[in-house]
């Protein structure tokens, strides 16, 4: 790609989505740690559960990231001036960890719940950024099965907001690759 070409907005916009396989590699593998400690919470104390569901990132993010340079369409063009956004974006969630915390002092069993919303609001801006509405779809499901959930189970809504958050991840990635894949496809042509 040429300087002039990933001035383009949408040009660096696809670039993105073609070097990040459109997320995919971070659905799935979040997808795996949300869904084995989803399990893991069937059988110990909320407290230990919810714990693990705070930093089951810890494990997931390396993952992600090996799995992101596996899958990726091809590397992302130096100077993309979107490539401090994507970090940014990536690294938001960060930002409202302290609301997890509090939830794990005030309502343990809601741990789940403030995760999947942080992480609903987390997909909204990745619609914009990888051009597709499936990631506003998914913030919607996240966030809002797992309100819905709660609702529904209350307390014994922990571990379903765990399953909800991984099966909405898994049916996403594919959907987000198969778009990257043909953002690529488009682009050479």
């Amino acid at each position: 790609m040429t300087h002039a070409e990933i001035l383009n907005l949408d040009v660096a916009r696809d670039d993105i989505a073609a070097s990040s396989a459109g997320g995919a590699p971070f659905l799935i593998c979040f997808g795996v740690t949300l869904f084995a400690t989803a399990i893991a919470s069937f059988f110990i104390t909320r407290e230990p559960a919810a714990i693990i569901v705070m930093f089951q990132g810890n494990a997931a993010l390396p993952a992600a990231f090996w799995l992101e340079r596996k899958m990726a369409m091809r590397p992302m063009t130096p100077g993309n001036p979107l490539a401090s956004l994507s970090v940014h974006l990536a690294m938001s969630q960060i930002v409202a960890f302290p609301i997890v915390i509090a939830t794990y002092s005030y309502a343990t069993s809601a741990v789940p719940l403030a995760m999947a919303s942080i992480a609903g609001a987390h997909f909204v801006p990745y619609a914009w950024l990888h051009r597709t509405r499936a990631y506003i779809v998914l913030g919607i499901v996240v966030a809002g099965g797992a309100m819905a959930l709660q609702i529904l189970l209350g307390g014994r809504a922990f571990s379903w907001v765990l399953i909800l958050m991984s099966v909405s991840y898994w049916a996403a990635a594919p959907i987000v690759y198969r778009h990257a894949a043909r953002v690529v496809r488009a682009r050479i042509r």
